[in-house]
């Protein structure tokens, strides 16, 4: 058994600041409202599943303006280390109407690229704090053109050399450019591999020879999330499905990062793939019955693992 508080260092790249209204609980007038003010994005819904699971966790991302101010406030006290770099650009904001029990965007401040000097800080941030930890976990770019896609591809290179361990959930350019660096994990989503052109149609077979595609280039295990439909993971020495007991939704957003959060902190503390996988589906699963994105409870977490899957294909 590794160690049970695991080091992860997350790249961030582009954290949001969530602004949620919802109904509020007992009003007597339909103007009033519960108001609520959330960290978002990728790489702050990893991390705090991460630390929900017991990880200690490094936070590497830009964050700037009122929106960064706040952001770096929650993360911390989330119990999250945060190494913060300079962003002149600011960090996005959304503001989302939840009073009719479906999520409503009223208004939304996209991320600015990053410049030079800035991804050059980042870079450095990421590949030290990365190199310290027992796990980099790699989160992309939201819209894409805020980093480019060498820049995952390079992190990876550098990380790899310097003995560390990779995770990467990305899509696009920058997961088949990380692809090709030798990640100990690449996952993506069955619609990101068919938009990427990996695969013919969304069928097992087709994934199956996306995933060995994938393989051959560098990866060491392949995860493709399938929505609804059991997890594919693959590596060289196999090939499994995941099956995870059917829950009812009350959020699908946030599954797919708990599930990397999950697999990076069973990887920190040196379990077997399989098992890795296995912790990652439950905390996906038990995260789509819950609001908060990336939330979830450790002990509930690890006891629903059991009731997972893992199916052999041959």
């Amino acid at each position: 058994m590794g160690p049970e508080e695991p080091w992860l260092c997350v790249l961030a790249p582009t954290s949001i600041l969530m602004v949620e209204i919802e109904q509020a609980q007992g009003g007597t007038r339909e103007t009033e409202a519960e108001v609520h003010v959330h960290p978002g994005g990728q790489g702050l819904w990893v991390a705090s599943m991460a630390r929900a699971l017991g990880a200690r966790v490094t936070v590497c991302g830009p964050f700037g303006g009122e929106g960064g101010a706040i952001l770096q406030q929650l993360v911390a006290k989330d119990g999250a280390e945060v190494r913060a770099i300079a962003y002149a650009g600011g960090n996005g904001a959304i503001v989302h109407d939840r009073r009719s029990g479906e999520r409503v965007e009223l208004a939304i401040m996209p991320a600015r690229p990053l410049q030079r000097h800035e991804t050059d800080e980042l870079f450095g941030a990421a590949l030290i704090a990365g190199t310290d930890a027992d796990v980099c976990v790699l989160t992309g770019a939201q819209p894409a053109e805020v980093l480019a896609p060498g820049f995952f591809a390079r992190l990876t290179h550098d990380l790899r050399v310097g003995g560390s361990r990779v995770v990467a959930d990305l899509s696009g350019e920058a997961a088949l450019a990380v692809a090709m660096e030798g990640p100990a994990v690449l996952k993506m989503s069955h619609d990101e591999v068919l938009a990427a052109g990996l695969a013919a149609d969304e069928s097992l077979p087709s994934l199956q020879c996306a995933a060995a595609d994938l393989i051959a280039r560098g990866v060491e295990t392949m995860v493709i999330s399938r929505a609804s439909e059991p997890t594919l993971v693959a590596c060289n020495h196999g090939s499994w499905l995941v099956h995870t007991p059917p829950l009812t939704p009350v959020d699908h957003r946030g599954a797919g990062d708990s599930m990397t959060a999950g697999i990076a902190v069973a990887l920190g503390r040196q379990e077997p793939v399989p098992d890795a996988v296995r912790l990652g589906a439950a905390a996906g699963a038990l995260n789509v019955t819950r609001r908060g994105l990336g939330t979830g409870r450790r002990t509930e977490i690890e006891r629903f693992a059991a009731q997972v899957r893992i199916e052999e294909l041959h």
